[in-house]
């Protein structure tokens, strides 16, 4: 059965009369619009709503004070690729193989990628007659077979990967090239992607190297004229920002504007960006049927130091199972349905907006494949308790650490970037309250040894219901 055959009939009737802007359709009649906005490589303690001391972030603060802030919120990965697979496809990377053992990440040019069969939160919302369009990094795989628009994005404007790469300098140069980048260091390509009146899938460079210093608000307008064209039918919109993940590039008229330096500046520019779209939506009066959700795809790049970002209180960061390394902000706006608070004790992942949103338009879960998207949206509502107690921490195909409730085990703890050390694997596995120790600094396994038998139970339960697939990452021209 599709997808799209899992809706009863009345309600893709209403969703067809939507989609043709039916004179009398008006936004409260139609399932919510959703504008996710992901940050890269910002850390947990950037915002000013979580404790960022000098960079100043309105619009972001703003969705704090009048949405939610969740304080335990995670990704799925604490590197980008993996990352981004798990918040569009609701699953874990080592069930769709977008995660990777001896590269972690997908490189220009890697034969592996997102694959057909898996069905990302933009398929399942185009089937439910939603506009979608992406604008800014993808990073799933960058062959044509790979790119958004053969996965669910009507529209796409950004870079395939991550704004480091596909480097024009020798390798010995590259690391000082990050203090004083410019933009010729690096040919990364800026590509527009759509479907023409046939309907087939067209792609073009718009410039190579991509002039990253406009790069931020070039994201946003075009976000802005999605939505303005868009606004009397249901839209998805999903703005990847290649910010703050080094080389660090921000608009002229941001230059000095932070007193965290560079850093400071390009975090500034996303929130002006965020700012934008919330204006936006708001002066074309769909505010209150649409939900808007800021994160980050995983921690801070602290290997960077200044231009790397902070975790706040939590430990370590980008690369890492450590919390600062996988915690990441969480917020959510939607003025008149998302009520007002901090969620302190409810955990949630960037997986389970699959299932949310899916939910929240009418949709249902594919039920033909293992899913790891849980509905947040009773707590969304303030109508009830979250359905998340358990968090795994993978890095590759391994299981490293496991959260249940407040307490999270480490099986394995390695560094990364040259820093946190070398791999340990741990018998007894560390154990941390993350209530009282969101720093990870005291391990109670030996005060706590009922609490350490339960959540090794459940993570070993856990990994034997995970059939851990191929890794797109790992292959090489030649594997089938």
């Amino acid at each position: 059965m599709s997808r799209a055959a899992r809706l009863s009939l009345p309600l893709l009737a209403v969703l067809a009369a939507c989609a043709q802007g039916s004179p009398e359709s008006s936004p409260s009649d139609r399932p919510p619009n959703f504008v996710i906005v992901f940050a890269d490589d910002l850390g947990w303690g950037d915002l000013g709503s979580y404790g960022a001391p000098v960079i100043r972030t309105p619009h972001l603060d703003r969705m704090a004070a009048e949405g939610q802030r969740w304080t335990n919120f995670y990704v799925t990965a604490s590197v980008c690729s993996p990352s981004r697979a798990g918040l569009l496809t609701g699953r874990l990377p080592v069930r769709n193989g977008l995660y990777g053992d001896r590269t972690r990440v997908l490189f220009p040019d890697f034969v592996g990628g997102i694959q057909d069969e898996e069905i990302t939160l933009a398929e399942a919302l185009r089937d439910l007659g939603y506009a979608t369009g992406m604008f800014g990094k993808w990073h799933l795989g960058d062959g044509p077979r790979y790119l958004p628009t053969r996965h669910g994005f009507d529209y796409w404007f950004g870079i395939p990967y991550s704004n480091d790469m596909m480097s024009t300098l020798p390798r010995e140069e590259r690391r000082a090239a990050f203090l004083d980048p410019k933009i010729e260091y690096w040919d990364v390509p800026l590509i527009r992607s759509e479907r023409d009146e046939a309907g087939e899938i067209v792609a073009e460079t718009l410039e190579q190297p991509a002039d990253q210093t406009t790069i931020t608000k070039r994201y946003a307008e075009e976000a802005v004229d999605f939505i303005r064209a868009h606004r009397d039918e249901p839209f998805f919109v999903y703005l990847p920002h290649s910010m703050p993940h080094v080389p660090l590039f921000r608009a002229s008229e941001f230059e000095g504007h932070s007193e965290a330096g560079l850093y400071g500046d390009v975090i500034e520019e996303i929130d002006w960006s965020v700012g934008r779209i919330l204006d936006t939506l708001e002066e074309e009066d769909i505010a209150g049927n649409t939900l808007v959700f800021f994160s980050s795809d995983n921690g801070p790049w602290t290997a960077f130091r200044t231009q790397g970002g902070l975790a706040g209180p939590l430990r370590e960061g980008k690369g890492m199972t450590w919390e600062g390394g996988m915690r990441v902000p969480g917020l959510f706006w939607w003025p008149g349905a998302v009520a007002p608070e901090v969620v302190t004790n409810e955990i949630g992942s960037t997986s389970d907006l699959f299932a949310t949103f899916l939910g929240l338009a009418g949709g249902t879960v594919p039920d033909d494949r293992p899913m790891d998207s849980l509905d947040l949206a009773p707590v969304l509502r303030g109508e009830g308790e979250g359905p998340r107690e358990e968090v795994p921490f993978y890095r590759g195909s391994e299981l490293y650490a496991y959260r249940v409730g407040n307490y999270k085990a480490h099986f394995i703890t390695e560094g990364e970037y040259g820093l946190a050390g070398e791999r340990t694997e741990h018998d007894p596995p560390l154990l941390y309250d993350l209530a009282l120790d969101p720093g990870e600094q005291w391990d109670v396994a030996t005060d706590r040894p009922e609490v350490l038998a339960d959540v090794t139970s459940r993570a070993l339960q856990h990994r034997a219901g995970v059939a851990v697939a191929r890794s797109e990452f790992d292959r090489r021209t030649g594997d089938r």
